[in-house]
């Protein structure tokens, strides 16, 4: 895992400054403690941040070809490199080391842009091509790794793995998007096709991007896309089988490395799941840790340790106060763009706890996504078949009239919450999902923002990506098309963004095994129904797991990392919250109607509604504001 930074000039090669390199690379210090290197060819800079993996004394970065043909700055792993490696070695390629990145240079001769359809692996990497005189740059098929790159106006195109790589840059044009501040209140996060430095981009996952010399900037290409529109078939004994070798292999092929390897151990079917498969390949104890809270409703220690003393573990917990805000600024710096999901806190606290004894640690993120796992996907099911009883029309104005005559009652028990329910009845699948998956709501987005910024989004909405992802799904049904849009937007932008970060700050490498794309392939032609059945998501998983976990780990409600934001602004923030509404940053910017913000902040102090989640944002978002544009 690694940092990596560059310039390139697509119009003419001018020389790059070796010290500018250096300066964009050692803003990501962070992500490669280990080591350092930049490397120079007329019109173009290679700059990398080391954290050693894999072949510590021969995965030297950036590397190239003997010859200085091809040079790479590579960020990631690929986990079937030895795989590859030898199929081009019968090829003829002569290898100099032992590490994963030096496949790529040999793969890019021998395949050009076709290599990435065989490799298996996280990665995000720069590569130039000397005598095409051309740049290459790929990411992974799910956005495990960050790529971000920028147009300056000198002519170069800056690229780096976090935005405050390309902040290095003095070139740079640090000025806000107010679109992708709507984004970031709608869904939570800015998604990969946002930014809010206006001017840069995200490559997105599943994509690559071919600069040539005296060529302009092109759009990012798709080399993957995940499909939901085939069918399994076969016994479920069989389906059972198969996903688990597929889990086993994925699991495997991440164990691979030269320094110590851990697990992080919620208690949840999937990272227990993870744990279970490693203890199996493994001849020493796994090395887990958990996270604790002081607060029962929100602690998963026992679970944990049930898993940890079922496969001998080496388990090391810490208890954290459920009140633990005092990482706010750390993520804010980690993020750059403001990023809404609370659980980041304690996130950061498990990637604090696990490097303390191991290097890289394997987590159990993707499965939701990949078998329909998060509840809202068994609520949207059970809309979709009622939506498919009935008549559009009628059923627009039925569910719309309930909805609208409904009382909204944030503080009732969640039965009797049935307005949103009813109203997304009223609504197609594609326009009722996003904003079931959203945070603050298009009414209430409308009456923060002023007048003139309102008319300056010229129609844009933030959940419209989502719209349009679910409408162009290739797949069968409603629960296709929602965790093919999750897939597409959630999991790169909040999920992996998440895990990238908090890890990253601690130099710590986290491992996805259950986003090895086989296994998501499978998971995505499974039926509806193996992966929702009897109110239980991961149902076919969960099944094909019952000889590795105990029920009481299977079949226990779902928890995840939950952070109190709401009681947070009732109580120990509630004066930060007040502030917000006379907020000199948020006032600048023209956006906001401050007079809406206090309103939020007392309805919610006094429990008269609940805004916790939207004044959390608004509150990262003030800081992320000053810490990008002063």
């Amino acid at each position: 895992m690694c940092g990596i930074a560059g310039l390139y000039y697509p119009a003419i090669a001018k020389p790059v400054d070796p010290a500018r390199i250096v300066t964009m690379r050692d803003a990501l210090w962070h992500r490669g403690p280990d080591g350092s290197g930049v490397w120079i060819a007329p019109g173009v800079g290679l700059g990398h941040r080391r954290l050693a993996i894999i072949d510590l004394e021969g995965g030297i970065q950036p590397m190239a070809t003997p010859d200085q043909g091809v040079a790479v700055t590579f960020n990631g792993e690929i986990y079937n490199f030895r795989e590859v490696r030898a199929e081009l070695e019968a090829k003829g390629a002569r290898f100099q080391t032992d590490s994963d990145t030096e496949v790529l240079l040999h793969g890019w001769r021998a395949w050009g842009p076709g290599m990435l359809e065989r490799l298996n692996g996280m990665f995000a990497f720069a590569l130039y091509d000397a005598n095409a005189q051309s740049l290459f740059l790929a990411r992974d098929r799910f956005g495990v790794k960050p790529l971000l790159y920028a147009e300056l106006s000198d002519g170069a195109v800056a690229f780096a793995s976090e935005l405050k790589g390309l902040l290095a840059h003095p070139l740079l044009r640090r000025s806000p998007d107010f679109r992708a501040v709507e984004d970031y209140l709608g869904l939570g996060y800015v998604p990969d096709d946002a930014s809010l430095v206006a001017g840069v981009k995200k490559l997105p996952a599943g994509h690559f991007l071919l600069l040539g010399r005296g060529q302009p900037v092109p759009a990012p290409k798709r080399w993957w896309d995940l499909d939901f529109s085939k069918r399994a078939t076969g016994k479920q004994r069989d389906l059972e089988a198969e996903l688990i070798d597929h889990m086993r292999r994925a699991v495997r092929s991440r164990m691979i490395s030269d320094v110590p390897l851990g697990a992080f151990l919620s208690g949840g079917v999937d990272s227990s799941a993870v744990v279970a498969l490693m203890a199996e390949a493994s001849k020493s104890a796994v090395k887990t840790c958990t996270i604790g809270f002081d607060e029962a409703d929100h602690d998963e220690t026992a679970h944990a340790a049930l898993i940890a003393q079922r496969f001998a573990a080496d388990h090391s917990v810490k208890s954290v106060d459920s009140n633990d805000f005092s990482l706010i600024d750390t993520l804010v710096r980690a993020f750059d763009e403001p990023f809404a999901d609370a659980s980041a806190l304690p996130t950061y606290r498990v990637c604090e706890l696990a490097r303390q004894s191991v290097t890289v640690a394997l987590s159990g993120d993707g499965a939701d996504e990949a078998f329909a796992g998060y509840r809202r996907y068994k609520f949207f099911a059970a809309e979709e078949r009622l939506r498919n009883l009935l008549p559009e029309e009628l059923r627009a104005k039925l569910f719309g009239t309930l909805g609208r005559l409904y009382p909204k009652a944030d503080w009732a028990p969640r039965p009797f919450r049935a307005k949103t329910t009813l109203l997304a009845l009223a609504e197609n699948g594609e326009f009722a999902y996003p904003k079931a998956v959203g945070v603050t709501d298009p009414a209430l987005r409308e009456r923060l923002y002023r007048a003139e910024a309102l008319k300056s989004l010229g129609g844009h909405r933030a959940e419209q990506r989502y719209v349009d992802a679910m409408r162009r799904a290739p797949a069968r049904d409603g629960l296709d098309r929602a965790q093919y849009a999750d897939i597409q937007h959630w999991l790169p932008g909040d999920i992996l963004t998440k895990v990238d970060r908090t890890s990253m700050a601690v130099s710590l490498e986290a491992r996805e095994p259950l986003l090895d794309h086989r296994l998501v392939q499978f998971a995505a032609t499974l039926p509806p129904s193996l992966r929702i059945k009897a109110g239980q998501g991961k149902w076919l998983m969960k099944k094909a797991l019952e000889p590795y976990l105990p029920k009481e780990i299977l079949y226990r409600p779902k928890m995840g990392f939950v952070t109190p934001v709401s009681a947070w602004f009732r109580k120990a923030l509630a004066d930060e919250a007040a502030a917000l509404g006379r907020s000199r940053v948020l006032a600048g910017t023209g956006w906001f109607d401050l007079s809406v913000i206090e309103k939020l902040a007392a309805e919610h102090k006094s429990g008269r509604a609940e805004h916790g989640r939207t004044l959390w944002q608004l509150l990262m978002l003030e800081r992320s504001l000053v810490r990008l544009f002063g």
